[in-house]
């Protein structure tokens, strides 16, 4: 099995975390599209998405 890899551009940690996202003027609301994140990263992607109201939910890697 591939590791899953931090979205954060250059980043090759081990995610974390999921950021759940859609883009309600592009996707269905139950659409889902996800960022993987490491805990460096996660708050700043976080911020991104949810300052352009995309953020749905944010859960641990299982």
């Amino acid at each position: 099995m591939n590791a899953l890899i931090c979205s954060s551009k250059g980043c090759r940690e081990p995610a974390k975390w999921q950021l759940r996202w859609n883009n309600p003027k592009l996707h269905e609301p139950e659409r889902r599209k996800t960022w993987l994140a490491c805990d460096q990263h996660r708050e700043r992607l976080s911020e991104f998405l949810d300052t352009r109201g995309f953020l749905r939910e944010t859960e641990p890697v299982v």
